[in-house]
């Protein structure tokens, strides 16, 4: 038995079971992945890691466990899963996943079912199992990886503690305690609506404060045009970031002539490309049509305003906003007429549906003498990218 102190939630037990685990070198790694990639530039107290999240899921897997009555094994096999939820993640976490063909789920997986964790999972618990369950499926999918999941709880809360940001305080323990099973599906009480729209309202003002951010995207899409252009190369293969912490990655950029050793100079010097045209999508009826485009008018669009400005593609970026997909949200609440989306529920959720565009702009970003010349030549997305009406 084991005690770590978070600074969320206090003090953490692991069992030796847990604690064989978290001694390994693919959980070790995570103590040198940022939680938050490059948002320490525009907050300097964001240097959690994806380590002490993962600690948090644990604890916070463990108390849905309890508060719902599940047996001890089962609790047991959750916290495993909470432990592991994120160990797939990259150098600089969805920072590199962008110029990645695999999400961090899909290398989570593969680590879960083939390295040398797997034979320490292999003595309590079925390695399928545990794959299925942090993929959101079984009975108990939903509380690792669900629209009101224990990832979420603990990311919220802890980026906002250590940005500063108050926006992403929520609700934990009356969430929690509003959760419950109807049917083998996890649902909310009606006494849980309140802690799920503050829940989901925290999420929905984070993202422009903090995830998404326009100094957050510019360093981003920097960062990620970088790491495109040694993965193209070879000089490390998408294989070898697994198995990479952010100091790993960030030498390999800094001693890669080019492109991207510019990149570190540029980033160590804070000489950020700049918002050269903008577009917001909540003018659209349809904007998730937008964000769902293919990649590929994107690299069009850059390639031809390349071409007009006489530069290379690689200094035009052009910054798709992710999405929050409130419109894929399938919590259901109990009600005197039986189970009911949350969307139907609560009209704030609704409203979120919409709501979520109105701080959304697919963005031009370019190095300021760039930005000059695109103006000089009135250089305007709406030009170069044809968009549903």
């Amino acid at each position: 038995m084991g005690f770590i102190r978070d600074s969320i939630h206090g003090d953490l037990h692991l069992t030796d079971f847990e604690l064989k685990i978290i001694d390994t070198v693919e959980m070790q790694r995570l103590r040198r992945i940022k939680q938050l990639g490059f948002t320490n530039l525009v907050y300097p107290g964001a240097n959690h890691t994806r380590f002490e999240h993962s600690i948090g899921t644990l604890y916070l897997a463990n108390k849905v466990g309890q508060t719902l009555g599940l047996d001890n094994e089962v609790i047991s096999l959750l916290r495993v899963c909470g432990l592991l939820h994120d160990i797939g993640h990259s150098p600089f976490s969805h920072v590199s996943e962008k110029a990645l063909k695999h999400k961090h789920e899909y290398v989570t997986k593969e680590i879960i079912a083939n390295s040398s964790i797997t034979d320490i999972i292999e003595e309590q618990f079925d390695v399928k199992l545990i794959n299925n369950i942090v993929d959101g499926k079984t009975k108990f999918g939903k509380i690792i990886s669900g629209d009101l999941d224990v990832d979420r709880m603990d990311y919220l809360a802890r980026d906002s503690y250590y940005t500063g940001v108050a926006y992403g305080v929520i609700d934990t323990e009356r969430l929690i305690y509003s959760l419950t099973y109807n049917e083998d599906k996890l649902v909310l009480t009606p006494k849980g609506v309140q802690a799920a729209e503050s829940t989901l309202l925290a999420r929905y003002f984070m993202y422009p404060t903090v995830y998404q951010h326009h100094t957050t995207r510019i360093v981003n899409s920097m960062f990620k045009v970088s790491l495109s252009r040694l993965l193209e190369d070879g000089t490390v293969t998408e294989e070898e970031l697994r198995y990479l912490d952010d100091g790993d990655l960030i030498n390999i950029t800094r001693n890669t002539k080019g492109l991207p050793e510019q990149t570190m100079k540029n980033l160590d010097t804070r000489q950020l490309y700049k918002k050269t045209d903008t577009i917001n999508l909540a003018q659209f009826n349809d904007p998730s049509a937008i964000v769902e485009m293919d990649e590929k008018y994107l690299t069009e669009a850059e390639e031809e305003i390349a071409k007009k400005l006489d530069i290379k593609p690689e200094e035009v970026i052009i910054d798709m906003p992710e999405e929050l997909s409130y419109k894929k949200m399938n919590v259901q609440v109990e009600t005197s007429d039986g189970l009911k989306p949350l969307t139907e529920v609560s009209t704030i959720i609704d409203s979120l549906k919409k709501a979520q565009y109105n701080y959304a702009d697919l963005a031009l970003f370019m190095s300021p003498k760039n930005k000059e010349k695109a103006i000089s030549k009135n250089i305007k997305l709406e030009d170069y990218i044809t968009l549903p009406n």
